[in-house]
Formats: structure tokens, sequence, C-alpha cells
């Protein structure tokens, strides 16, 4: 589903997922958004990806994590921010295409961001470091 940047996952990385209310107009279009996380086997993790729809975490983020009957983990409160800063923007030059979601990667990279984009909503998330 990502056409941008790919992050190494490791042994150590578990899946998180977030749960989300969805508003009015429908968005985010999901209830419940999955990021890979370093699991720091204290009950808390360590967000490693920049998330598309939830709000108010990036990456680097130690999150607090409660794990379901099933063995999935399920996010709690932020323990400790990263500082770090999660930005998303809409790609309107050429409807959203590959090549126009690539040059808005390429600016803000230039710049020191990392970040991915996603063709379904036109979409690029961008991680911000401090």
């Amino acid at each position: 589903m990502d056409d941008g940047e790919v992050t190494n996952i490791s042994d150590d990385h578990v899946k998180v997922h977030f749960r989300m209310d969805i508003d009015e107009d429908g968005w985010p279009p999901a209830s419940v958004e999955s990021l890979w996380a370093v699991d720091l086997g204290d009950g808390t993790v360590r967000l490693d990806n920049t998330p598309w729809f939830v709000r108010g975490i990036a990456s680097g983020d130690v999150i607090k994590v409660e794990l379901d009957g099933d063995g999935v983990f399920w996010a709690g409160e932020t323990v400790r921010p990263s500082q770090n800063c999660t930005i998303r923007l809409i790609v309107l030059k050429d409807d959203g295409s590959a090549a126009a979601r690539q040059s808005v990667l390429e600016v803000f990279h230039r710049r020191g961001t990392t970040g991915e984009g996603i063709e379904r909503y036109r979409m690029v998330a961008l991680d911000v470091p401090p």
C-alpha cells in the first residue's frame, strides 16, 4: 500500500493496534491502524513507523501497550514523547500522482525529514525530527 520508503523490520518489532474514532465524514477510513514498534519488554513499545491516521503520536514515541487474549498489542497512553512530529499532506498536484507524491517527499527529505506516500488517499505522511 505504501509507495515510499520501506522500514526494515527486525525480530524485536511487533504490530501495535490503535483504535480510532471515525467522524461524520467517514475519516479516518478505518477504526484501527496498526504500526510497527520495538517491544521494550516492560509493557511499552517505541514506535518505529510514521502513522497515517492516528493523531497525537509520532515515530519514536514510547507507548504503553496491553496484550489481549489473541496476542494482539493495543496502544494505551504515551509514556514518553519522542519530540518528533507527524505531518500529513494531501497532494493536489496531478491529482496526487506517484510522481507528485515523490516530489513532495524529495523536497522534505532534503530538509532531513523522512516519509511515505499512499496512493489511495493521495497522501504523504512525514516524520519530522525535533
